[in-house]
Order: C-alpha cells, then sequence, then structure tokens
C-alpha cells in the first residue's frame, strides 16, 4: 500500500464508493445540440435579494428550449449562518413569480429529479468520496493546524510583506511525513483536508465568460480548505462536484466570484472533469445623488424580493423588467409580440451588459401598468384577491363579498384597443376602486377653478331631473348635452374653444360636476359606467351631500 493509500484510508475509512460509482450513477444527461444545463443554487442565510431573483431568471432563460433542464439546488452547507425558514422562502420566492425549476427541490423536505440528493447537507459521503480519491492522486492532504497556528501565519507575512495565505513555504502541514501524519490522525488531532495546489502564480488561466468576454488571471497557488474539521465541504469544492454530476453546463453567478475562478477551474482539472461555462453577472446598481452603487439590502427596501410580493407588483410585470436588464432588446420584441410567451424570447448571454445594469423604479411601475391593463378583469380580481388575503383584509372582505360587483367595477375601460393603465399594483387597487365602496368613499374634492358653486348646483339640480339607470352610453351623453345651453354652457367644445368668453363652460365641464360630485376626483374610468354601476340611490345620495358642502 502506498502512503497516499495508506493515508486515504486512514481519512476515510467509511467511504467505499468511488468517484466511477458516481459517474455510473448520474450519468451523461440526453440533451440535443444547443440545449443547456443551468441551477440557481442559493445559500439558505438570509432573504431572497432582487439580485439572486435576478440571477435565477438569468438560469431560467438559457434553460428556454424544451429539452434544457433548470434546477434548483440548495447549498446548505454553512449551518451556523442558516436561517430556520430561508428555504421556505426561496421556494416562495421562485412561486411567486412563476419560475418553475425543472427539476431539484420542491420544498423544506421534498425534491424531484434524478440526479439529487439537491441538498448539499445530504451529499456529505459524495464529496468525501472525491475527497478521498484526491488524496490518493497526492492532490489533498490533511492540516492540523489551528486556528491560533494560522491567526499566526497571517501575522507572520504581514511583517514579511508577504500575500496572505496557505501556500508552499507557509503551508506547514503540506510536507508532513505519512508517519506523522498518521500519528497526528490516531491521535484524534482535528484537522482539515486541504487541496496541495500544483498551480504556478506566473501562469495565466484563460476563461471564456459568457458575459465577461475573455478572462486571465493568475493559477492558483493557495492550498484551500476542501474539507472542514466536521467533514463538510467548503464552498469551492461541493460547487465543482456537484456541478460535474448533476451535469451542469452553464454557471450563471455574481461577478464577486470572478476572484474564485482560478481556483474553481484547477479543481475541475485536478478532479478531472471539463469545467462548464461560467457567465458572471455584474450588480444590479442604482443612481444616488448623481451616483452609481450596488442595491443595498440596508438601504432600498426594493432590494428584497418580498417588497414586491408585499407591496403587490404583478409577477410577469416584475420578471418583464427584468428581463429588460438581462437583454435591452427585449422591449423592441415586447412591443413586436403583445400576447408573446415572455420565455420564447431568444435570450443572449452576449447581450447582457459587462458593467451592470440600472434599477429603474419609473419603468419597472410603467411595465407593471402595462402588464394589468392587458389582463381580464377576472385575472386582476383573482390576483387582487389573493394579494388582498394576506396584506388588507378590508379590501379582500369588500371584494369577496361580491365578486361580480367587483369585476364589473374592475371591467370598466378595459378589454378595449387602448385599456386604462391606473393599476400599477395589487396595493393601487384598493384606491382605484374606493368610491365605489360606501365604507371607503370619502369625498373632499373641490370644483375646477373654472366653476363656481351656483353653476354646479344647477347642474346637479338639472342632471338629478333627466337621470335614468337604464340609460346606454349615447343615450346618457346625450343628455348631458342639452343640459348644457339653457345652464349657459355650450355642448361643443370647439365652440367653446373659438369663443370662451359666450359660455360658462362646455360639455365636458358639466360632466366634471358630475364626475367630482360622484367619485371625488376629476379622472376616472368610463362616466356612464361607473354611474350605471353606482346606482340611482348612491348616485343621487352623493350628489346631494357634494351639493351641500360646496
Amino acid at each position: 500500500m502506498t502512503d497516499n493509500e495508506r493515508l486515504a484510508e486512514l481519512l476515510f475509512p467509511h467511504i467505499t464508493k468511488t468517484p466511477a460509482d458516481y459517474e455510473e450513477m448520474y450519468p451523461l444527461r440526453n440533451l440535443s445540440e444547443g440545449a443547456k444545463v443551468t441551477r440557481f443554487a442559493p445559500s439558505p442565510t438570509g432573504y431572497m435579494h432582487i439580485g439572486n431573483m435576478f440571477s435565477c431568471l438569468i438560469d431560467r432563460l438559457a434553460a428556454a428550449t424544451p429539452d434544457s433542464v433548470f434546477y434548483l439546488r440548495i447549498e446548505d452547507t454553512d449551518k451556523k449562518r442558516e436561517v430556520h425558514d430561508a428555504i421556505d422562502k426561496i421556494i416562495e420566492g421562485l412561486s411567486a413569480f412563476g419560475i418553475a425549476p425543472t427539476e431539484g427541490i420542491t420544498g423544506k423536505e421534498t425534491e424531484k429529479g434524478a440526479y439529487g440528493p439537491y441538498k448539499q447537507s445530504h451529499r456529505k459521503d459524495i464529496y468525501q468520496c472525491f475527497a478521498k480519491d484526491l488524496v490518493l492522486k497526492g492532490y489533498a492532504y490533511p492540516c492540523f493546524c489551528t486556528e491560533e497556528e494560522l491567526s499566526s501565519l497571517r501575522e507572520n507575512q504581514e511583517k514579511e510583506g508577504a500575500n496572505p495565505g496557505y501556500y508552499g513555504k507557509y503551508a506547514a502541514c503540506r510536507n508532513l511525513t505519512a508517519d506523522e501524519q498518521e500519528e497526528k490522525i490516531k491521535a484524534g488531532i482535528p484537522y482539515t483536508v486541504r487541496l496541495r495546489s500544483d498551480g504556478d502564480e506566473n501562469k495565466k488561466i484563460i476563461v471564456e465568460d459568457q458575459i465577461k468576454g475573455k478572462i486571465e488571471m493568475p493559477e492558483n497557488v493557495q492550498d484551500l480548505v476542501l474539507l472542514k474539521t466536521d467533514g463538510i465541504p467548503t464552498y469551492h469544492f461541493a460547487h465543482a462536484v456537484d456541478d460535474h454530476l448533476m451535469r451542469t453546463t452553464h454557471v450563471v453567478r455574481g461577478d464577486e466570484w470572478i476572484s474564485s475562478l482560478p481556483l474553481h477551474i484547477q479543481l475541475f482539472k485536478l478532479l478531472g472533469y471539463k469545467p462548464p461555462k461560467f457567465a458572471h453577472i455584474s450588480p444590479i446598481m442604482k443612481l444616488d445623488d448623481g451616483n452609481k452603487r450596488k442595491l443595498s439590502k440596508r438601504k432600498d427596501p426594493e432590494a428584497s424580493v418580498s417588497f414586491y410580493v408585499e407591496q403587490g407588483f404583478p409577477a410577469d410585470g416584475v420578471i418583464e423588467y427584468l428581463m429588460t436588464l438581462a437583454n435591452s432588446n427585449f422591449e423592441d420584441w415586447r412591443k413586436a409580440n403583445p400576447t408573446a410567451d415572455k420565455y420564447s424570447f431568444p435570450f443572449s448571454f452576449k447581450k447582457m451588459s459587462s458593467s451592470g445594469a440600472l434599477f429603474d423604479i419609473l419603468k419597472l411601475n410603467d411595465i407593471c401598468k402595462n402588464v394589468i391593463s392587458l389582463m381580464s378583469a377576472q385575472e386582476v380580481y383573482d390576483n387582487t384577491v389573493s394579494w388582498a388575503k394576506e396584506f388588507d383584509s378590508e379590501l379582500y372582505e369588500l371584494f369577496t363579498a361580491d365578486p361580480s360587483y367587483a369585476k364589473t367595477i374592475l371591467n370598466i375601460d378595459r378589454e378595449t384597443p387602448k385599456p386604462r393603465k391606473d393599476i400599477i399594483s395589487w396595493s393601487d387597487v384598493k384606491g382605484y376602486v374606493s368610491y365605489f365602496y360606501d365604507s371607503l368613499y370619502n369625498n373632499e374634492a373641490s370644483l375646477p377653478e373654472n366653476i363656481n358653486a351656483e353653476d354646479a348646483k344647477a347642474v346637479i339640480d338639472a342632471y338629478k331631473n333627466v337621470f335614468a339607470e337604464t340609460d346606454d352610453k349615447d343615450t346618457w351623453f346625450g343628455k348631458i348635452k342639452e343640459l348644457c345651453e339653457p345652464l349657459g354652457f355650450t355642448p361643443n367644445v370647439k365652440e367653446y374653444k373659438k369663443n370662451p368668453e359666450a359660455f360658462k363652460g362646455h360639455v365636458g365641464d358639466v360632466s366634471t360636476v358630475i364626475r367630482v360630485a360622484v367619485t371625488g376626483r376629476t379622472n376616472t374610468p368610463d362616466l356612464h359606467a361607473i354611474l350605471a354601476s353606482l346606482g340611482k340611490e348612491r348616485v343621487f345620495a352623493r350628489l346631494d351631500e357634494f351639493k351641500s358642502k360646496i
């Protein structure tokens, strides 16, 4: 038995499988040409950031072809920082925005797919198998250094002006003899398993990043930790093993990981595997006093995915906005394909910004307005009720008490060639419909400056005499026009503009008096439909109340 074989058995006596066994267990996927395998692999250590969602969306877009695969893997090896409900929040976040992985984690204790377990904490033996193989090949060794010794090492390197880290002459355990290693292991001294780097800082790795283009960096020379003292892998080692066995073709991640590329490329090489293609995304930026900065979890509520859920932004609106950040040509594509499935968009890594997209809440609002304007009244009702059930009990009770009435309201000026765009989010709906419900209605409006109180009272009295619930829109408007001349207004707007001194106002001013009196607003959807929905009793009550105030 060689020294390496003896060491491998001392370190991993319980590991009987070999990498070849796992190669057989997780065979190459049957993919057509051009198909991709991507993964969203968050750590359950906090809430979902919009940057996480953006990265996840890129994974989903890249794997849009029918036989591509997009899977969810949970990288939960850092148990000290794990938040107990974070996995649920991740899954809820993806579900809320309609991003459904092909395979992987589906719940806290559930998953689907043939390449699992998809939770790293359940893959300990797999990592140790590959670590054992690296020890057998001489590419890994046990390190018995304590935290105090490592801290002392860093201090000495600072004094010497040397690069920090565990490498070369500073790697105290790298050249222990087999007997010394065996003695320490049998003595029960805690150890990590480190990479025995074969890198040369005078040589470079070259990576053709899918977004950044050509990246050149010095090779890794650090003997970094692969397995911690508890046998759990570091992120670096676990992701290399998992991305190979799960047959990942493209790794999409934040560009803060670029500095780790030399190590990751080295790990794939020493493991004997071809690395996946990498796509490093720049962070989403924000303008702050004219300067660009990263969206901040601490400063910016819009940094959290929960912000969009709580405010009730439509899921499709948020995703479509993020798609404009992903590829600038998405907007033109959407204009040309207004009803197409968004995932049929021909996404390209090459068209992503290499410097970071700028977050624009106003643009998000515009996109959300448009998305909601194209929904049916039933869709708006369903989404509003779903949101209000959790975030606005009063609105929920009003809508569910009379769904037909609520949908009638929502259908005013909807499903037309030019639908109104008043609603940005489900939290806007309450204000939008408030004058339809007596419990929400509170008319604090005042008359437009060009109409005096006496004329307004005359309009109200005259309108009450001709009001009929059964009038269609043309009949109703005809009656409004007939009211004009006896009251000193003109039914012809053009005539008023030619000779404004001859009239108190025009037909639009007459309808504005009615609109303000009944709704408390100068701008609403179709007034005839509003009056018909409210009914004579409520219309008259509001007309009288407003008349008494002016």
